[in-house]
């Protein structure tokens, strides 16, 4: 079956073309081809699926569907599934299986979608490669297309290729991005519909630009982080990961809204987010940040980033270049915060109530050194002892109120900015197309994570709307995407931007079956 949109397949099934349960069987199977790419950690039960497909069919012969019917769903491993595991990727939770739902699972249940499985990631959302995680590294679909082997000028810039032999034994591949790179290549890859991810420096955005798919982070507070198991709760926000960004809005009407659970969650009554499918350009005005120019950005990313700056002026839209100029202390500012955070975040893991325990009950002491110790890997050790040296009464005023102070800076950047007339800010999401893990893996996960991060950080140190969408391929034929800000809840322009550099980008998305098909074609002949 080929890899449907979530529009497309609501109308088919409408239309009686398509059954829900036919489209997740379909998923599923897929899913079974690509076990090579290492997307999911737990899959929910064929029987489970099965049952809710059958109902969701029942309500379109009724004439009753609710307004996601049937669709396959997947969720980062870092969102409680009553009943399901729930491990963020880390040995410390492996025996976890929370007795609730978190509120965006239980709202995309609530609009009748189906959730598929859960989804691979850095352990406890630390990363930005997919890599750091106890159950094994994401690999990127894309490797289905372009051999790692190829050069930047022999590669195949065309979606026709035959999927690389690389993938199944994969000396060298491309990563899928992180933290989120289980969701993103789930969606990129059609194993389902529409995907959640979190978002606390990027890990949505980041594995969206290199899996060529649609990542939102809407505004801080729209989305409820109740069952979303924290690592930074000052920035964290649920991402929606989708082919489209009709599908990115559809998606996110269902599921935004006021939580009596979370304290965070904006309080005014939701009105959802339309569209405009005919934008008036004349009337938006395009900010391309001067510091956002940054070492490294690659030729591909640069030229795109120009293209389309061009095309909104072109099309009347005004474009000036603006400056953000503390936007450049975001990263460390943001690690600094990070690791304090995490300091107090991780301290409920104990080896008590809950999660991994080892070493004597003796000892308290030892048995929650020996629990953390063997539970946690080194970046997260290594992030909790930082966030405690900067949280020492010596070291607070120099570290964490400072790091606080340089926030506020950032944030007053954005307002700045959005104040002289601004709507939209254009900006890179990624320095480059999807790295290959052979140079990724040089380096340590801090340092990946400074040059990774250094687009997508600032929106969440300020708490802004951002979406990051694919527009083309590189010369390795592999996605390049950019990245759209906007002031606090102005979803509307966002996504109606982005829609409208979708419609002029016709991003071709993989198609796994498509692929498949052309590999047999090519074997018959051999």
């Amino acid at each position: 079956m080929k890899s449907l949109t979530v529009k497309e397949a609501l109308l088919q099934m409408r239309k009686g073309i398509l059954t829900a349960q036919e489209l997740c069987v379909s998923c599923q199977e897929k899913i079974k081809k690509t076990k090579s790419l290492n997307m999911y950690v737990t899959e929910t039960r064929s029987e489970e699926v099965h049952k809710q497909a059958e109902l969701s069919h029942l309500a379109y012969k009724k004439g009753v569907p609710k307004s996601l019917e049937g669709i396959p769903i997947a969720f980062k491993d870092n969102f409680c599934t009553n009943g399901y595991p729930t491990t963020c990727s880390s040995k410390m939770l492996l025996n976890y299986k929370p007795p609730f739902d978190a509120t965006m699972v239980s709202k995309i249940n609530q609009a009748g979608g189906i959730v598929l499985g859960k989804t691979n990631m850095d352990e406890f959302a630390m990363g930005s490669g997919s890599l750091d995680s106890c159950h094994g590294p994401v690999i990127n679909p894309w490797n289905y297309v372009v051999s790692p082997s190829s050069s930047p000028t022999t590669a195949s810039s065309s979606q026709d290729s035959l999927p690389s032999s690389s993938v199944t034994n994969p000396s060298d591949w491309f990563i899928a991005g992180g933290s989120s790179g289980g969701s993103a290549a789930a969606v990129a890859s059609g194993t389902c519909l529409a995907a959640f991810g979190s978002d606390t420096g990027g890990s949505t955005r980041n594995p969206a630009s290199y899996c060529g798919v649609v990542g939102l982070k809407p505004t801080y507070g729209l989305l409820s982080r109740h069952g979303l198991i924290p690592l930074v709760n000052s920035m964290d926000v649920p991402g929606i990961l989708t082919k489209t960004v009709e599908d990115s809005a559809l998606i996110l009407n269902n599921v935004a809204g006021h939580d009596v659970r979370d304290s965070t969650t904006l309080t005014d009554s939701y009105t959802p987010f339309n569209i405009q499918e005919n934008l008036d350009l004349s009337k938006l005005h395009i900010g391309i940040p001067k510091e956002f120019h940054a070492p490294f950005l690659s030729e591909d990313v640069l030229s795109l980033w120009k293209k389309i700056a061009d095309q909104f002026e072109q099309a009347g839209a005004k474009v000036t270049q603006v400056s953000m100029p503390n936007t450049p202390m975001c990263i460390i500012c943001y690690h600094v915060l990070c690791c304090c955070e995490v300091a107090s975040n991780f301290s409920r893991y104990d080896g008590i109530e809950f999660g991994l325990r080892d070493g004597t009950e003796e000892s308290t002491e030892e048995l929650y050194a020996q629990s953390r110790h063997k539970g946690f890997n080194d970046v997260v050790r290594g992030r909790i002892l930082a966030g405690n040296y900067f949280l020492l009464k010596k070291n607070y005023n120099d570290y964490f109120i400072k790091a606080q102070k340089v926030r506020r800076l950032i944030s007053n950047d954005f307002q700045n900015v959005f104040s002289t007339g601004v709507n939209l800010l254009l900006t890179p999401t990624t320095l480059t197309d999807a790295p290959l893990y052979s140079w990724f893996s040089k380096q340590d996960n801090r340092t990946r994570c400074e040059e990774q991060d250094i687009f997508t950080t600032p929106a969440n140190m300020a708490g802004v709307p951002a979406i990051t969408l694919p527009l083309g391929l590189s010369r390795q034929g592999l996605p390049l995407s950019l990245q759209l800000m906007g002031p606090h809840l102005s979803e509307s322009t966002l996504l109606s931007a982005a829609y409208w550099l979708e419609q002029q980008a016709q991003f071709s998305h993989l198609d796994i079956d498509l692929l498949d098909q052309l590999n047999n074609k090519h074997s018959s002949h051999i």
